[in-house]
Formats: C-alpha cells, structure tokens, sequence
C-alpha cells in the first residue's frame, strides 16, 4: 500500500508545486489549483502555488516561474532546435523547487521535462504526484522504472491505462477523464454565430490543426486545401486557438490563413468546446481535441502529420492498433485515421462527407461516440459520487499523500 505523507509544515499554510506544459494539461491544472483551493479550506488550511503553467493557471493562483507557451514544442527534430531555450527554461523550474522545496508536486502530462522534473524532486524528498499517464503503454515501456522510482501515486484517464500501470508494480488509478465531466457549453448556436461574425444557416465545419505552432503549421494547410476542394458554397470553416498561443503564433496563423485560405471563408475562434458542439463534422488533428469531439459527440477525422524523421522512428517503436484516442478506447475503428502520408486533402473531401448528411454513417459515429463518453465518466459508470470527478478526486488524492487531508473515502488501496 502507498501510505500518505506526513506533512512537513505545521502551519495552516502549504506550498504546493503544479506544473503543465500544454494547452490540456494547462486547463487541467487550472482546475485543479480550483478543487485544492476549495478542499482545503473545507478544512481551514491555505496553500501557495506555483510551477509551470499558461494564463488559466496563472489566473486561478498560480504564480509562474515558467510559462507553459515558451515549451509547447514536440517531436525530436522540433525539440532538438529549441533545447537552448527548454534547458533553460528547465533550470528555473528546478532552481525554484530548490529553494521553496514544496509539500508536494503535482506533473500534468508532458512527460520529457515532468520525468527529469520527478527525479529532482524525489531527490528533495517531495512526494510526487503524475496526472495524466504518458504513452508508455504504446512506446518507452522502459520509462516504467522512472515512474516505479520517482512517482508516488499515478492517476490516469483512460480505463486501459490503470491494468497496465498495476500489474507493473505502479500505484495507480483511474480517476476519470475530466473533459467528460463537463457539461456541453452553454452559449447557443445564435450566440456563437453572433460573437464570431458566423451565418447560422450555412455549414459551419471545425478545422483543429492542433494546439502548438508546429502541429499547426504541419497540419493547417493541408486542412485548408481540403476545404478548397468540398463541393459547394455554403460552408464556413472555425479555426479554434489554443489559449496556450501568444501574440506573436496567433498573428503567424492569421497569416498562414490569409495567404494559404485566401477566398475561403474562415474564422477564428477561441473556444475549441463550443466550435465543436455547434459544428457539422470536424477534421482534427490527433491528440486531446479528438478526446473532446469524442466527448461532444461531433462526427470527425483525426489526422496528423510530423517531420519524416520523427515519423520514421514513431513507427518502428509505437505499437498499438490505433492512433486516435477515440479508437483505442473503443477498441476498434470508430472514427477514420488519416496519418502522414494518407493525410491529404482528397482523403478528408472523401471521409467529411460521408459525416455531413443524416444517414448511417453519420448515425453510427455518433452512437459509438455517446458509448465513449459513457467510459471516461466516472459519475455515468457509478463511480467517484462522494468526491466529485476527476479533478476533485486528484485534489483529493494530492491531499492524502502530502498529509494535508484524511484520505478520501473513494480512495481505493493499490498494491505497489
């Protein structure tokens, strides 16, 4: 059993580390600094944050050594040009956990800096919390023995993911996935057309190029050719971005649409939920935002795209069935895949309208995407009553092992 931590404080004030480095982990951890804040004065205690994190974060209380925008890099050649600036980037994280040693940390998802970050803080005697499993069940297996040895408890999103941990020796729960927990957006189809200079009576198709400004420009364009090629006039393309973008990446996709989407009629838009709820289909670039059109239940196409080098190595060493999320939940096939080189502009014309019409193949995503959402809800499957959802039961659990709070009492005992 993974025993709880004695705190190290004796007043009512803890210091507690956070740290996301992308746009889903940054709204995770906004939530989550929500449901500490609110657990522990359930019991007349405070805390003080800080880590990594993007503006959520930081408006919810979160005090920022680094921001999560200045690492949302991926895939090795993209990562090998900025590692000047990663490293450096790095070393303030690590400084400032030094010097204000915290109760405990809590690592959302990025797991290239959160390991390194997990061993430094082992190091110091900080108990570590892991929220949101890396991969590890598809490529770098071996990465278990840094999560055996420097994570103390691993919470997970996907039902799949806790046999896998657990029967490696990891302690390890499913806490739900947060995003299915939330309710659809309130703002109405009249409304968001108002706000985003959109007509309610044509076709509105969600193009999700990703949340980086690499993913973006690798996948954008061949979005935008695609919508070029759709048969008819009567469409308008939402283009969400990421909240995790600056100024300066926000201008970059503005121009990339003017000069590559010229005559189409786009819009950009910041809420990525509702973009999707109001939506016909969508063509989505593999990743979280496939989790939230799974989970709003608009039709879609996952796509993806990296350098040739980053593909070539993925492939000899990814071994699952499935790219998309939605799939490897599932189990099968559910929604169409169109990775590197079947990601073309021609393939999504053909995959986007079969989704558009109201007929079987329309009908059939959308059952097996209501049957989706029904896994990742721990309050649809009868689970997580007593301690709210996901995000409050990660609170809750973070509590428990940093000794601020009795343990809660859906906590279930994992064998280690």
């Amino acid at each position: 059993m993974v025993p709880a931590k004695k705190s190290r404080r004796t007043s009512m004030s803890s210091t507690i580390f956070i740290s996301a480095g992308e746009a889903s982990g940054e709204h995770y951890g906004a939530l989550l600094i929500e449901a500490l804040k609110g657990q522990l004065s359930a019991t007349g205690q405070t805390a003080q944050f800080f880590g990594m994190g993007g503006e959520r974060m930081a408006d919810a209380g979160l005090e920022r050594v680094v921001r999560s925008e200045d690492m949302a890099v991926m895939g090795i050649t993209e990562v090998l040009r900025h590692l000047p600036r990663i490293y450096r980037e790095y070393r303030k994280l690590k400084k400032a956990i030094r010097e204000r040693k915290p109760d405990i940390a809590v690592l959302i998802d990025f797991p290239d800096i959160h390991f390194k970050l997990a061993e430094e803080l082992h190091r110091l005697g900080v108990p570590v919390i892991f929220f949101v499993s890396p991969q590890l069940w598809a490529w770098k297996k071996h990465r278990i023995e840094l999560v055996k040895k420097y994570v103390d408890r691993m919470l997970v999103i996907f039902p799949f993911e806790e046999p896998f941990y657990r029967e490696r020796g990891v302690a390890a729960e499913f806490v739900g996935h947060p995003l299915a927990e939330l309710p659809p957006p309130s703002i109405t189809r009249e409304q968001f057309a108002a706000e985003n200079s959109l007509d309610p009576q044509k076709i509105w198709i969600g193009l999700l190029p990703g949340s980086r400004s690499k993913e973006i420009r690798d996948n954008l364009p061949e979005m935008l050719r695609a919508a070029r090629k759709l048969p008819g006039t009567g469409f308008q393309f939402l283009v969400p971005l990421a909240s995790t973008l600056n100024g300066k990446q926000r201008d970059d996709v503005r121009q990339l649409i003017a000069i590559q989407g010229a005559g189409l009629d786009i819009r950009l838009v910041d809420e990525a939920r509702a973009a999707l709820l109001h939506a016909r289909a969508s063509v989505v670039a593999s990743g979280t935002a496939t989790v939230e059109a799974a989970l709003i239940g608009n039709p879609f196409v996952v796509v993806y795209r990296v350098s040739p080098l980053t593909y070539a190595i993925a492939k000899r060493v990814v071994k699952v069935p499935h790219v998309a999320m939605a799939n490897l939940i599932a189990g099968k096939r559910v929604v169409p895949e169109l990775i590197q080189s079947d990601f073309t502009a021609a393939n999504i014309v053909q995959q986007i309208e079969l989704l558009l019409p109201d007929r079987a193949p329309r009908q059939s995503m959308m059952e097996e995407l209501a049957a989706i959402r029904g896994l990742l809800n721990t309050r649809l499957a009868g689970q997580g009553k007593e301690c709210g959802g996901a995000i409050d039961r990660v609170a809750a659990v973070t509590l428990e092992v940093a000794g601020l709070a009795s343990p809660a009492p859906t906590a279930k005992t994992v064998q280690a």
